[in-house]
């Protein structure tokens, strides 16, 4: 594999850890700028819309642009948008800052793959592709929880300005070891991602990822505070428990794809009736700390455990429905998943702002799964029909 690799894998690290990392640390930025739970939540959530509806638009309009020259311009948006989130003096100065440093996160990762593609010969591109993404896997494993530490210590600007520096490293390793001449695939204007929208199989499936991946969000953003009000652990040993979580999640986003190798639908529905059920159960468990701890492993290894499996259903169904734009329709599910993150994110404030409380958020979260559990059960019963009337013609 080829060093250029490499890069792109660090700037991946440093794009997942400034997602992920407000979760660890939310009740500290809610104490220092002075806003409720809910509205501290909102970071995550503004940042996930980010990308929902900036990564489209971005790649749309930057189709044109030699592709390492786009890689560099979006480091440097990257790196802007921490260094403005590292200095803000209050809350809308921070939710400025997310929002620009989610602009650069869609097209990134989409930009990224098709590079890592082209970087290495036709049978290698999988794991070149793979291995782009690690960077955004170990980023959860590690750079969550090492950036909680941080901001627990020094403040949380600190993590944003250690996360600017990864950006920094990631673009000089792009700038040195990316080469110049790398082929320009076709953009995707908006004319085509826009009738993607209109096939209402694909629709279906858009809102499974946003349903059945979002949910979880309800809950895990305000991991923190529940780890610290409810379960009783101190700020230090939250840090740790987020390795558990982000080593459970790399575990599950493994096996989540061996099972969804041949049957997605159903791997899904398992899956999703595991999730429901854990969340449900951390309900019960989250005042304990060993239980706790057991339910929270089972949460962050079903968390992204369904990951592959709606990714490979959304281009299965592509295929079917839209073939001329598969690739479209593969980008459209990584905002659907954005927008359940925002979504979930923005529910659990609601919940934690009204009469359930904090402690309610897992099981919101759980009835936002069981949806996506149903719309589940529905698209494969429509797979079922059109299998059949194919087979009958």
């Amino acid at each position: 594999m080829p060093l250029a690799l490499l890069a792109l894998a660090i700037s991946a690290y440093a794009i997942g850890t400034t997602e992920f990392v407000v979760v660890g640390l939310l009740p500290t930025v809610a104490t220092d700028l002075n806003v409720s739970l809910p509205l501290a939540g909102m970071v995550v959530s503004v940042y996930a819309l980010g990308v929902t509806f900036g990564a489209p638009v971005l790649t749309a309009l930057t189709g044109g642009v030699r592709r390492k020259a786009l890689l560099l311009g979006l480091m440097g948006i990257f790196v802007a948008g921490n260094l403005l989130a590292g200095f803000a003096p209050n809350y809308e100065m921070l939710l400025v800052a997310r929002v620009l440093s989610a602009f650069a996160h869609g097209v990134f990762f989409s930009v990224g793959s098709t590079i890592a593609a082209d970087l290495v010969p036709e049978d290698k591109r999988a794991s070149a592709i793979a291995m782009m993404f690690s960077g955004l896997t170990i980023a959860i494993v590690t750079g969550v929880p090492m950036g909680t530490w941080i901001g627990q210590h020094f403040g949380w600007r600190a993590t944003f300005l250690a996360v600017s520096a990864l950006g920094v490293i990631g673009a000089l390793g792009v700038a040195a070891l990316v080469p110049a001449k790398l082929s320009q695939p076709p953009a995707a204007g908006l004319g085509a991602q826009v009738r993607v929208l209109g096939k209402p199989r694909l629709l279906l499936a858009f809102a499974i990822t946003a349903l059945g991946y979002g949910g979880t969000f309800v809950a895990f953003t305000f991991l923190a505070p529940i780890l610290e009000t409810i379960t009783g652990f101190s700020n230090s040993t939250v840090s740790l428990v987020l390795v558990l979580y982000g080593a459970a999640i790399a575990v599950g986003n493994v096996v989540g794809g061996k099972v969804a190798n041949r049957r997605p639908v159903r791997a899904l529905a398992w899956l999703f009736a595991l999730q429901a059920a854990v969340l449900i159960v951390f309900t019960f468990t989250a005042a304990s700390p060993v239980p706790a701890l057991v339910t929270l492993a089972g949460m962050g290894a079903l968390a992204f455990a369904n990951v592959p499996g709606l990714q490979l259903y959304v281009v299965q169904l592509a295929q079917r429905h839209a073939p001329g734009a598969v690739d479209v329709a593969s980008a459209l599910n990584i905002a659907a998943f954005n927008l359940g993150i925002a979504a979930g994110a923005f529910f659990g404030g609601q919940v934690v702002d009204s009469a359930l409380g904090l402690a309610a958020t897992p099981w919101v979260g759980g009835l936002f799964v069981l949806g996506g559990l149903a719309l589940t059960l529905l698209s494969g019963a429509l797979d079922r029909r059109d299998g059949t009337i194919a087979q009958a013609a």
